[in-house]
């Protein structure tokens, strides 16, 4: 298994670009910021996370975080708390939240960035601060003053860590079936009793305190979504002065066996097994869907970038490995000498789909998270409109595809160690264990496809799906004004292009007639449109590399490979979309036509 590598080249390939790094440093917001500060601490940060974190991912598989009933708690692997605590004295949490809470005012993009480091170094370990983030999230937007000063900035710090309490056993994505149930104390707090599950980090030795966000019902509460309150649950209560006081009614019940990501313990917890946890209320009664969904754009973004961030680590593992392993004999080798395997035609197959993979979901994250960037914090507000439209239409992409898609590169790692890919030893299963949870997390990807063509594709009466595709029929044009060079992936992109327009129309109309036949292709359309925005930023990044070979400007190797890269996504991963047509326009006739009994 090779050392975690933090791929700065590529990343600064796509800060420089593909997203308007510039730009978004001459905003307000980030006035005393520039390009060169923002690699600088990009660099510092992979340096940290190399060095620090990503040399306990091995432990934290094997030996995982184990529960220990006589003192309630959750130990973690050695060496964690140790990480933590340098993570922490770092200020690595803080760098994309606002000063005025201790943070160190950086874009969202610097977040994202330093996110994908974490989570290919050791992603159980990057559970604790991603789960943080969206308590902070939620509390920054929807907190009162008081709860702001009392755990905001621990949070943002990272002294605290924070967790968030939506599923219970008989309610998983359908949120609005939870019971968990909050009652007035007649003091402004609230008493919390119920159970929750899945709850990453809901116990752990690397912090004091956790602050629990938790989805709850008050007293006569409507019943459904519309009934559900979110209250701050903390491990222990915190005093007027910020010191910490008595235990919260809050146990750890057991941790999950789960199939990776063994170290980040998923928790069940229970509220109020003796006299009711105490709770404080978030804002106002019955709104706490709509708080949840404050944060629910960013916490999709980052486990998208999840399955970025493994197809990288996995990548990196099965390089090395094509490198070093001899078998068989390549095409051209001398008789009687083994080759190594980097040089056998379906293994470098495999190596370029993985890297086509990687190098598109990058490019679709962070113009997602520069969309996000820019939608808060843009001075103008038809800008901020623009790229808010821009970040609800890539979400389901960043997601959904950049999960799916994640999950098939660990998988293509294994495939490429041979039989050794199937063996723990050698490290790679790992990834694409820890990797399967990610199309699962924060939505499973049905509800990003359902969420893409219920309620993206009419927005703004289809005229926001109509702009981003007349988009790429710019870039088809610029294609084809690039020359020969680019001929083949014009094509591809062209004939892609009409085959999503056409589909977008179908969807658009039979979903009208019946609801049915739109969600009975959502699916498909979801990784045939991924597979399109995919490659419009790969050939965006190729023609790039090319006005900079012009130019001899940079690594012109290096810049070959990126033209490469993408007309090899287009020649082999983009025909996907036009064999996906039919998936998408067959209707729902076939998915009901067999009873439960049969089928």
């Amino acid at each position: 298994m090779a050392d975690y590598r933090p791929p700065l080249r590529d990343v600064n390939y796509v800060l420089e670009h593909l997203v308007d790094l510039d730009g978004l440093c001459g905003l307000p917001e980030f006035s005393g910021l520039d390009a060169d500060t923002i690699k600088g601490v990009l660099e510092e940060n992979a340096r940290f996370v190399a060095e620090v974190i990503a040399p306990l991912n091995r432990i934290g598989d094997t030996v995982g975080s184990v529960f220990e009933p006589a003192t309630n708690t959750v130990r973690t692997p050695d060496g964690f708390i140790d990480a933590y605590r340098q993570y922490v004295d770092a200020g690595w949490g803080g760098v994309p939240f606002p000063e005025v809470y201790d943070g160190g005012g950086f874009p969202w993009l610097v977040g994202i960035v330093m996110q994908e480091f974490i989570s290919s170094a050791n992603m159980a370990f990057s559970m604790a601060p991603l789960l943080t983030q969206g308590a902070i999230d939620l509390l920054m937007h929807h907190g009162n003053e008081e709860q702001k000063e009392k755990y905001l900035k621990r949070m943002v710090t990272g002294e605290w860590t924070g967790t968030m309490n939506l599923t219970e056993p008989q309610a998983g994505s359908d949120v609005g079936a939870v019971r968990t149930k909050a009652v007035p104390h007649g003091d402004g707090t609230y008493r919390i009793t119920g159970t929750k599950i899945y709850i990453s980090f809901g116990e752990h030795d690397m912090v004091e305190n956790i602050v629990h966000l938790v989805l709850a019902r008050t007293p006569d509460a409507p019943a459904g979504t519309k009934g559900i309150s979110c209250f701050i649950v903390p491990k222990y209560l915190v005093n007027d002065d910020g010191s910490l006081g008595a235990r919260n009614d809050v146990k750890v019940v057991s941790i999950e066996h789960k199939m990776g990501i063994k170290a980040s313990p998923t928790c069940v917890m229970s509220f109020g097994e003796d006299d009711g946890a105490i709770g404080y209320l978030i804002g106002e009664e019955n709104r706490g869907m709509s708080y949840m969904f404050t944060m629910m754009n960013n916490a999709r973004l980052s486990v998208g970038l999840e399955g970025l961030s493994l197809a990288e680590r996995a990548y990196q593992d099965a390089l090395q490995y094509s490198q070093e392993r001899r078998q068989g004999r390549a095409p051209g080798a001398p008789a009687g000498e083994m080759s190594l395997i980097i040089n056998l035609p379906d293994v470098r197959r495999m190596l370029l789909t993985m890297r086509s993979i990687i190098d598109a979901l990058r490019a679709i994250i962070y113009v997602n998270a520069h969309a996000l960037d820019m939608a808060a914090h843009h001075p103008d507000a038809d800008v901020r409109q623009r790229n808010q439209e821009l970040v609800e239409l890539l979400i389901p992409v960043s997601k959904g595809f950049g999960t799916d898609m994640g999950i098939e590169a660990t998988s293509l790692a294994i495939q490429v160690y041979g039989g050794m890919g199937y063996i723990e030893e050698s490290g790679v299963p790992q990834h694409y264990r820890d990797a399967r949870i990610t199309s699962i997390y924060e939505g499973t990807n049905g509800i990003q496809a359902m969420d893409l063509v219920g309620r993206k594709l009419p927005m703004r009466g289809g005229g926001v799906m109509d702009d981003y595709l007349t988009q790429i029929g710019s870039l088809v044009a610029r294609l084809d004004a690039a020359g020969s060079e680019f001929a083949g992936m014009r094509d591809r992109i062209d004939e892609s292009l009409a085959c999503v327009r056409n589909t977008v129309m179908w969807l658009t109309e039979h979903g009208i007639a019946d609801v049915r036949n739109a969600l009975a292709g959502a699916t498909p359309f979801l990784r045939m449109f991924g597979l399109l925005v995919g490659a419009r930023y790969l050939a965006d990044s190729a023609l790039a590399a090319k006005v900079d070979i012009n130019a001899g400007v940079g690594d012109t190797e290096y810049l070959n490979a990126r033209i490469t890269v993408a007309r090899f996504y287009c020649d082999n991963l983009l025909p996907g979309v036009l064999g996906l047509e039919s998936a998408v326009t067959a209707g729902f006739e076939d998915i009901y036509a067999i009873s439960n009994e049969t089928l």
